[in-house]
């Protein structure tokens, strides 16, 4: 499995994505504030990624604390968790997984736990955090391969694989899956204009695979739909709003549009805790701009003259009515969304609760 992001000694070690796929290079975070700037810069990226990282990140934090007292040691917690917090505002697993370690935090003082004990419990939970992630990506690949054929022709956008998850990924969780089962697929990865996720990432990780992958730019999708070499689109997400609109890398919902007007089905592969109930519909989600300089240039080399106004919104918003379906670990949720999600976050959150039961600690 491809070590996106590891807990080795006293360091959070992360795969620089930015370097791929010219060279494999691994950060090594021996700070916070170290993996704070990775997210944010985009070392590491992918929602369940990054709320892995956030997690690692505070947990790090907290071992290298020189508090002796809870109070101190509090204070510096939340700090931590601002810090974290203020790195991207799209992806709602980097609040979901800040928001998990302050109930562990809270768990652990209110129990009257030491402040070693509560560093060696932030340290579990995290660690935790990155190996359920890994074992829903693969629960999730197998329900969405079930929705694939035994052929297929498999268009995705961004990079939603091993990359952007702990391991396995979620739409490539699902090609991954497909093709474990010994379903023939070959993949139409869009390049994702302008980080280039799609040609410079999820081409990487297939290609390792062994999957038959082809790269097409942003503005080939609608030709190659129509000349009938897509069977289906698989994407992940950021966020998924309470009624099904889905914030995704910036294109997608172009992509999904095209996929209506030619009666391909549109999938959507994302983990629970990128659901996000509180949030109503896409329209409140944060879009997070960019710095202009990934529009502007490739590597050293500029693109646009000096003098344009540049946009660089990362992410869009996809209306729940041109999604086929949204599969997550527990199951695969259809129209309408505000009933079909609330239902698989409430089993996700009763499992949830008995496993913690049975751990000794609080749901």
């Amino acid at each position: 499995m491809l070590p996106t992001i590891e807990w080795k000694d006293d360091a959070v070690v992360m795969i620089d994505q930015r370097k791929l796929p010219a060279s494999e290079i691994y950060v090594s975070c021996k700070t916070a504030q170290e993996v704070a700037r990775a997210i944010k810069t985009m070392v590491i990226r992918g929602a369940p990624a990054i709320g892995v990282a956030a997690a690692m990140g505070i947990a790090l934090g907290m071992r290298r604390s020189k508090a002796t007292g809870t109070k101190q040691f509090a204070t510096e917690f939340q700090k931590l968790c601002e810090l974290m917090a203020a790195t991207r505002p799209t992806a709602v697993n980097l609040f979901w997984a800040i928001e998990r370690m302050k109930r562990v935090f809270a768990e652990a003082a209110q129990g009257g736990c030491s402040v070693e004990e509560i560093r060696q419990r932030l340290e579990a939970d995290a660690r935790r955090i990155h190996d359920e992630d890994v074992a829903s990506c693969r629960t999730m690949g197998a329900f969405g391969a079930e929705l694939v054929p035994e052929q297929a022709r498999i268009l995705t956008h961004c990079n939603a694989g091993a990359l952007a998850t702990a391991g396995y990924g979620t739409a490539l969780g699902v090609i991954r899956a497909a093709a474990e089962q010994g379903k023939k697929v070959a993949v139409l990865a869009d390049e994702t204009r302008p980080f280039l996720q799609g040609a410079r990432l999820t081409a990487w990780e297939l290609v390792k695979d062994g999957i038959d992958t082809t790269v097409i730019t942003d503005n080939m999708a609608a030709s190659m739909m129509r000349l009938g070499n897509v069977d289906l689109v698989v994407v992940g997400a950021d966020r998924i709003a309470a009624n099904g609109d889905v914030a995704n890398k910036i294109g997608t919902y172009g992509v999904a549009v095209l996929a209506r007007a030619h009666e391909i089905p549109f999938y959507v592969a994302a983990p629970l805790s990128t659901i996000d109930l509180q949030t109503p519909d896409g329209s409140t989600i944060p879009i997070e701009e960019r710095n202009d300089r990934e529009v502007t240039h490739v590597g050293a080399n500029r693109l646009t003259p000096e003098g344009a106004r540049i946009r660089n919104p990362a992410f869009d918003v996809t209306p729940a009515k041109y999604i086929t379906a949204i599969i997550t670990e527990r199951g695969v949720a259809r129209a309408p969304y505000h009933e079909s999600l609330a239902e698989l976050v409430n089993r996700g959150q009763e499992a949830g609760g008995r496993w913690q039961q049975e751990a000794g600690t609080r749901p």
